[in-house]
């Protein structure tokens, strides 16, 4: 029971550690109406990240998914005046699923590629998460999503109890590719959502 539980921790705190990724096609988002966001004005840019992928992983009987729905407003410049929305970070281990909700509080873009990141709020009974991390630590997931071509996204670790928190919009390089599923990015400079095909 002992080694069964170390080796949850161990595959967990590596799927921490590593990036993962995302991508392959899924709906684009509805473009929401910047008025929807509280405070904002006709002139708000919209940007919008969606879906959910299982991402490429070395061991083979074990999955690693990652959920998203960010949503970020922006007057001028590359940085958010608010974000909103939730991510899951899900890996299943001998057919348990370990997983850990996040709200987001930082969502970024720029063309095919986006930082999210988040306060963790949530996870599954007896995550390894409960004791090996403080609470609300933050986490950063980073996608690739182009028009062609292979997405990615990476995973930011979590940082060790009584360390500092994760920068908000911060995230490793996307490595981890898309193998299920995909995402939908909608640039807040761009015409219509991007998805990868």
């Amino acid at each position: 029971m002992l080694d069964h539980t170390l080796r949850a921790a161990v595959a967990l705190a590596l799927v921490a550690a590593v990036a993962a990724p995302a991508a392959a096609s899924a709906p684009a988002p509805t473009p929401t109406a910047a008025a929807s966001a509280p405070g904002a004005s006709p002139a708000t840019l919209l940007s919008a990240l969606k879906g959910e992928a299982r991402l490429s992983y070395p061991v083979a009987d074990e999955e690693v998914r990652v959920t998203v729905d960010a949503h970020s407003t922006y007057a001028a410049g590359s940085i958010p005046t608010r974000s909103w929305g939730t991510f899951r970070i899900s890996h299943v281990i001998d057919g348990r699923d370990y997983w850990g909700d996040f709200r987001v509080d930082c969502l970024t873009t720029g063309g095919p590629t986006a930082t999210v990141t988040g306060r963790l709020v949530r996870t599954s009974p007896g995550h390894p998460w409960r004791t090996h991390l403080d609470p609300h630590t933050r986490m950063g997931l980073s996608f690739h999503v182009p028009e062609r071509g292979e997405a990615r996204v990476g995973l930011s670790g979590a940082t060790a109890k009584g360390a500092p928190l994760l920068t908000t919009c911060m995230a490793p390089a996307a490595d981890m590719t898309v193998v299920d599923g995909g995402y939908a990015l909608r640039d807040r400079n761009a015409e219509k959502p991007r998805k990868a095909a």
